[in-house]
């Protein structure tokens, strides 16, 4: 890659009443719809039990909120990747012109709007921004072994958008499957857009390799990108590698273990290991 520097109960009618309507729901199906019992509970004037103490004893708790210094703590470290990658200070600088480019609207013949969607991915690969703006705290961090770089970033999103992203990153293998782009200069580049593999991990994810042949100082180049995102609660692990070099799917494979594990952690009220605990 070059560079460019650029989210009580109430109380009971009776006690005898509070046996008989509790004995009564705890024979419901537990489905969480209202019973005969709940409604004859408030035609007799008693408050059903609220949803905490309905919680079954032993269930997980809800994850805290992420919190600026836990998307830091969550960050990967040098000893979560193995392969000699060394973590650097500016990542947040890091920009790749390959990904600077109009694409080619004319070329989309049947759906014009997936020319639109193709733009945003351009777009938010050269601006870090794949799941979109953090509605909560975020960090970043990235790492260099040789010409390749893997970047991540942790950050909280509202719940509904998160979803609605990782599903339109979904589409794109569809949407985007090949198209043009033009440089600032004029150059044509060809983009390509598949669909990769993500490591189980989390409660949804999605991943994708895109690759862009262009010219850069002066010669035929080609940047491959393996992308992973994967979101925990309301929170979100993203994570790029790749390069000129050609592609990082290992790399991003592991790290997207790591540090959806780190984040889990972090969500969980702890503190990640300095050692990493689930190295393949």
């Amino acid at each position: 890659m070059s560079r460019r520097p650029s989210h009580p109960v109430r109380l009971l009618a009776s006690a005898l009443a509070a046996g008989a309507l509790l004995t009564t729901a705890a024979c419901s199906d537990g489905d969480g719809s209202e019973n005969a019992s709940d409604t004859a509970a408030e035609q007799a004037g008693v408050a059903r039990p609220d949803a905490a103490k309905q919680t079954p004893t032993g269930s997980p708790s809800a994850p805290a909120a992420l919190t600026e210094a836990g998307a830091k703590a969550a960050l990967l470290t040098e000893a979560d990747l193995e392969g000699g990658w060394n973590q650097v200070q500016d990542a947040d600088k890091w920009r790749d012109r390959l990904l600077v480019g109009k694409v080619d609207v004319a070329a989309f013949l049947t759906a014009k709007s997936n020319a639109t969607d193709c733009q945003a991915l351009l777009d938010a690969l050269y601006d870090d921004g794949l799941l979109g703006d953090p509605s909560g705290p975020s960090a970043l961090t990235g790492f260099e072994q040789g010409d390749s770089r893997l970047l991540e970033q942790v950050a909280g999103y509202d719940r509904a958008g998160l979803d609605a992203r990782l599903k339109w990153l979904r589409t794109l293998p569809d949407t985007c499957d090949e198209f043009t782009a033009t440089g600032s200069g004029g150059a044509k580049r060809t983009v390509q857009v598949t669909e990769a593999s993500v490591p189980d991990v989390g409660d949804a994810r999605t991943g994708l390799r895109v690759t862009v042949q262009g010219d850069a100082d002066g010669g035929p180049a080609t940047l491959t990108l393996d992308i992973a995102a994967v979101r925990v609660d309301t929170s979100a692990v993203t994570v790029m590698g790749g390069g000129l070099d050609g592609g990082q799917s290992d790399s991003v494979a592991q790290a997207v273990r790591q540090g959806t594990e780190r984040l889990k952690t972090v969500l969980d009220g702890g503190t990640p290991s300095p050692q990493p605990t689930t190295m393949d």
